[in-house]
């Protein structure tokens, strides 16, 4: 039991300084990622936007995130979280300062949409802890990696208004407090680059054989694995349509077709690179030593779309949930009651990783999917008679048990295939936001408990998946650049 406390101030620990080095640049690049979200009616009012061009600022955010998962994922693989890590950081904190210095919605979209790329961040960090931590402290970890770095969004909600219009007063005081997010972007970045190292002392960085895809065992994972992006360009073609005349109208008709045509021929060429990195496999096939299952992949996924993909997807809709339910809620009000869903991210994530240690992967991930689909359950039949205290109870309990199973499923995560963490994390964090667009998307055709109704029904089919997975166990092999074979505990 003691092996599994994490000692969070002993700061004589790299493996404790790494971790708390690693939550605060995922902290801040989700600062600098929804950094516009709470100065929504200053920036409307400077340029004079409409709702519809709001929202498709809201859609540009997140486009580009689903491929920089899987592009991060495999640049972090190939050359260190460190190097990535920094280099996004700094290069996304001069894409903000552009953001807040914009004279037009269209250089404000492009921007915005250049933005999505640091939500990719997340993805590094993974690999990183990873590298860090042992088997049995591994979920605590990443958990208090990703809820304390998550945290970022809530943070941004709080402290950039007063910045804007109290410190900053003026006209220019949303330009001037979003540009202050990319220049602690840029310190930071350069700063985690003087401190933060890849591995501990006299441990191996394990890099994938070749770049361009995962790396799969058998003729039936490649056939998987290929099948398993298909829903991350539909969900791409989505968000086109979404921006089209047919949805806010940021796009032409022609120019919405072309996108669909490059996602075709993005997917050609994506095919083409993940056959370029199993041509050998698909030949002569994979040692015994070195063979793992897709399926636990494909499994972390789906676990990642119910879990983070619900919890973007109703933190969206929460505040305005809340403003229609109960009668006499002031904005205010309802944003910060719509805000305890996130809030519960300090704790929770922490939680699942840790109960995931302590209990068993398997078991915790279903305990904590079936509390997740019983919640959504108990808010599809929440009213405006229930008294409002009960309402944020349940809110709450819900968000545990999503954002518990977010953990939970990172805890996993980097016990699969070590030289391939960043891509795994990439995947499966891509994944979530597959989910998100899904569940916003579905959202904007059905009521408010059909809504929830539909995230628990997911729930259910996501537990039965979780059934088929294989708990890690024992050792997985790595081969140095020695030739040797080093074995890497996973339980």
């Amino acid at each position: 039991m003691s092996q599994q406390r994490l000692n969070l101030v002993d700061f004589s620990q790299p493996r404790i300084r790494t971790l708390h080095l690693t939550w605060f640049a995922f902290f801040l690049s989700f600062v600098v990622w929804f950094s516009h979200a709470p100065l929504k009616p200053l920036i409307m009012e400077t340029f004079n936007m409409s709702q519809d061009q709001w929202k498709a600022l809201l859609t540009l955010n997140v486009a580009l995130t689903i491929p920089a998962r899987i592009i991060i994922g495999m640049l972090v693989d190939k050359y260190g979280p460190r190097i990535i890590y920094s280099g996004l950081l700094i290069s996304s904190g001069f894409i903000c300062i552009a953001f807040a210095s914009a004279q037009t919605f269209e250089q404000l979209a492009l921007f915005r949409f250049l933005l999505g790329f640091v939500g990719a961040g997340f993805v590094i960090g993974i690999r990183l802890v990873g590298e860090w931590f042992p088997a049995r402290q591994v979920g605590l970890a990443e958990g208090i990696y990703g809820g304390w770095g998550n945290f970022g969004s809530a943070a941004a909600a709080f402290v950039l208004p007063t910045l804007a219009i109290v410190v900053f007063n003026g006209e220019f005081g949303w330009r001037f407090a979003i540009a202050s997010t990319g220049i602690m972007a840029i310190v930071y970045g350069f700063f985690f680059y003087w401190r933060a190292r890849n591995t501990p002392k006299g441990s191996t960085y394990f890099k994938p054989k070749k770049s361009g895809g995962l790396e799969v065992s058998t003729k039936r994972d490649f056939w998987f694995y290929v099948g398993m992006n298909i829903p991350m360009y539909i969900i791409l073609a989505v968000l086109a349509w979404k921006l089209s005349p047919t949805g806010v109208g940021l796009l032409s008709a022609t120019a919405t077709y072309s996108l669909y045509g490059l996602l075709v021929v993005l997917f050609v060429y994506q095919f083409s690179q993940i056959y370029k990195v199993n041509a050998d496999m698909l030949k002569q096939g994979v040692p015994d030593h070195d063979k793992y299952e897709f399926k636990q992949v494909a499994i972390l996924n789906w676990a990642y779309f119910v879990t983070f993909g619900s919890e973007l997807a109703v933190v969206s809709m929460l505040p305005a949930f809340f403003l229609e339910t109960f009668s006499g809620l002031s904005l205010a009000k309802a944003g910060m009651l719509g805000a305890a869903f996130a809030f519960m991210n300090l704790v929770a994530r922490p939680s699942g990783g840790w109960f995931s240690d302590k209990f068993g992967r398997r078991l915790s991930l279903s305990i904590l999917i079936i509390g997740l689909g019983i919640g959504y359950l108990v808010l599809a039949r929440v009213t405006g008679e229930w008294p409002i205290w009960l309402a944020v109870v349940a809110v709450m309990c819900c968000s545990f048990f999503v954002q518990a199973g977010e953990g939970a499923v990172f805890a996993i995560v980097p016990l699969i295939k070590r030289r391939m963490t960043g891509q795994i994390a990439g995947m499966t964090g891509a994944y979530g936001n597959v989910g998100a667009v899904t569940f916003l998307t579905a959202f904007t055709f059905v009521s408010t408990p059909v809504f929830f109704t539909i995230i628990a029904g997911c729930a259910v089919a996501v537990f039965i998946m979780v059934q088929f997975m294989v708990e890690p166990a024992g050792h997985t092999s790595e081969i140095d650049e020695h030739g040797n074979v080093q074995l890497i505990e996973v339980s």
